[in-house]
């Protein structure tokens, strides 16, 4: 399977690889996001140790890295002897690496963590004691995001300060997603990254070659497919209570943004539930937002950050009989197809922040933090949201003064001035600037009247054409 995107980290592995010193690498990410395959990548054409840990007993742990070893040292060898103690392998694999480049991929490695407790402890007084001295290149991999945030990279770990550097492998943009689909339209990478959250596993799984609307009707809304039973299989893998992340990921879904509602729809406290949330919040799963550049946690929302779990959730539950039954197809069009433009509204916002945030070159500042916001208008009572807000670096001793409001359009009809009013109206709302910079996205393009303001200097308007243009 051809390897996609991830070449800064891979340049960066490399150069680290060339300087043959001894090298403690941290990747972590969220499950399916890549890690391996970027593992796997830069291995390629290397002396390797490869050992994926296992969710069982300590000795089969053994018992798998002895195999690794083994293989690595006979590779012809039909039998793998095993070593006597974890102490005895490491030594053994640190004597491989003292007198030549050597790769030690420990894949999974809470799995390891987990049965094995004395497995950062042991590595720590390695790195320490040899192998820092040595040609070593360690790489140190897990899905459980506060695990390797809290147990490796942590202030309390017995391997804080031993990385030499670390990679959090974060989903693909959605302008890196369409690396993928370069054949398709800019309409329907957009969809892509809306369905599978740019998740390299995912869009492979999806497999769209005949279009998206069969690609969906075979490999999601099918009950023998993968992603069908994606979410499910994740949260069983991940957590030990999977029906209440379950209950709570569908509340949130279906429109429950407060933490009290949440906890009311599922039947919680507001003190366990806050718990269970959190968690989701570390697999990257749900976000907690506020409006930017305040700081009132009374106005915090939770959303489906996971665009695949946001999807699943919006169009699965609600259509689980016909799916089961086997005659989904009959109602694709009416229960799916007829509301992704109404699904995509978010996603296509999230797009226009990736762009600012990777992609675009002639803002009038640096950007410092990119949010939305939302607040009461006072002259009308009504509730006002901003779509994007772009806050510039503040100077030392000096006011922020300038920014970037944004509207997002994922439709097919042409965007006309009346959004540029209504988005100065709503600057003043927000109040919090001088200089407004106004950018308008838009699916289906704009009115000659408001390109026009825009060759005035009063606006800026990107089309989507604008937005995957290399």
């Amino acid at each position: 399977m051809a390897f996609y995107c991830r070449e800064n980290e891979l340049r960066k592995m490399n150069h680290r690889y060339e300087e043959e010193n001894f090298e403690c690498i941290v990747i972590y990410g969220r499950r399916r996001v890549g890690k391996t395959a970027l593992i796997n990548e830069f291995c390629k054409g290397k002396k390797t140790i490869y050992f994926s840990a296992l969710k069982t007993t300590s000795t089969e742990n053994l018992s798998a890295l002895s195999k690794a070893v083994y293989q690595y040292e006979h590779p012809e060898a039909g039998d793998y002897p095993e070593f006597p103690s974890f102490e005895a392998v490491l030594n053994e694999i640190g004597t491989l690496g003292k007198e030549e480049r050597l790769v030690f991929v420990i894949d999974e490695f809470p799995y390891l963590a987990e049965s094995y407790r004395a497995i950062s402890s042991r590595l720590q007084h390695l790195i320490d004691h040899e192998w820092q001295n040595g040609k070593m290149y360690l790489i140190l991999c897990g899905s459980s995001m506060s695990f390797m945030q809290n147990q490796v990279l942590g202030y309390e770990s017995p391997l804080y300060g031993r990385r030499t550097t670390q990679f959090k492998i974060e989903p693909l943009t959605y302008k890196e997603t369409a690396v993928f689909h370069p054949e398709l339209s800019d309409e329907e990478n957009a969809y892509i990254y809306g369905i599978t959250g740019g998740i390299p596993h995912y869009i492979n799984k999806l497999a769209v070659k005949k279009g998206l609307d069969r690609a969906l009707i075979e490999n999601l809304f099918d009950r023998s497919s993968y992603l069908f039973e994606e979410p499910e299989n994740l949260l069983k893998q991940e957590l030990r209570e999977p029906a209440v992340y379950n209950a709570i990921i569908r509340a949130v879904a279906e429109g429950a943004s407060k933490l009290n509602e949440i906890a009311t729809k599922v039947g919680l406290e507001s003190g366990p539930c806050s718990k269970y949330v959190n968690v989701l919040i570390d697999l990257g799963i749900i976000k907690k937002e506020m409006p930017i550049t305040e700081s009132s946690t009374k106005k915090t929302i939770y959303m489906i950050e996971d665009n695949f779990f946001r999807f699943w959730y919006r169009f699965v539950p609600q259509n689980m009989s016909s799916i089961s039954a086997g005659r989904f197809e009959k109602l694709y069009e009416k229960a799916v197809k007829s509301k992704l433009h109404d699904y995509m509204g978010l996603v296509f916002e999230k797009m226009c922040k990736e762009y600012l945030l990777h992609y675009a070159d002639d803002l009038p500042f640096e950007l410092s933090d990119i949010g939305q916001w939302w607040g009461t208008d006072a002259k009308t009572k009504k509730e006002v949201q901003i779509d994007v807000v772009v806050v510039p670096v503040q100077e030392a001793n000096k006011r922020v003064t300038d920014y970037i409001i944004g509207s997002c359009k994922f439709k097919n009809e042409k965007i006309g001035m009346n959004e540029l009013k209504r988005m100065e109206e709503y600057a003043e709302v927000f109040g919090k600037g001088e200089n407004y910079h106004y950018v308008i996205f838009s699916l289906g393009g704009f009115t000659d009247e408001l390109i026009n303001a825009s060759n005035n200097g009063d606006v800026k308007l990107i089309s989507i054409a604008d937005m995957y243009k290399l």
